[in-house]
């Protein structure tokens, strides 16, 4: 009866263990993880930003010659970028908080249409800031 009774082969199952950050290469993140990821950097940076542009809004607004050259100081090109990050921010920002709030009420949820929502995020974040840079930088 022993030998009536063998045991069946085991199966080798997958080892599930926390990511190492060496083996961050080898790991694909869904597009939804990215955009997820995009709204909480672009929130950290709009919110982390929002002191010093209060405070240069402040300053420009004092007289017209602070406005002057607070003027000057946004032509260059490196406030220009700087600029362009807190577009990007705001807009991926935006547009993943009406993807978030569309998939609250329940709409979307299945992986397809998740993938889907998560690509048109980024695809329109995308168009604007390049817009905004083209007209930023006086192409149009």
């Amino acid at each position: 009866m022993s030998e009536a009774v063998r045991e069946a082969p085991k199966k080798e199952r997958r080892e599930f263990r926390n990511i190492h950050v060496t083996e961050l290469s080898n790991y694909r993140l869904p597009l939804a993880g990215l955009v997820s990821i995009l709204h909480r950097i672009s929130g950290f940076l709009l919110f982390g930003l929002l002191p010093v542009v209060l405070y240069l809004l402040e300053q420009s607004l004092r007289s017209e010659y602070s406005f002057a050259y607070f003027q000057g100081i946004a032509s260059t090109p490196l406030v220009k970028l700087i600029f362009l990050a807190l577009i990007w921010g705001y807009t991926q920002h935006f547009c993943s908080g009406v993807r978030h709030l569309i998939m609250d009420t329940h709409v979307g949820l299945d992986k397809d249409s998740a993938r889907k929502s998560a690509a048109t995020v980024l695809v329109i974040a995308t168009v604007v800031t390049l817009l905004v840079a083209l007209k930023l930088f006086g192409v149009f």
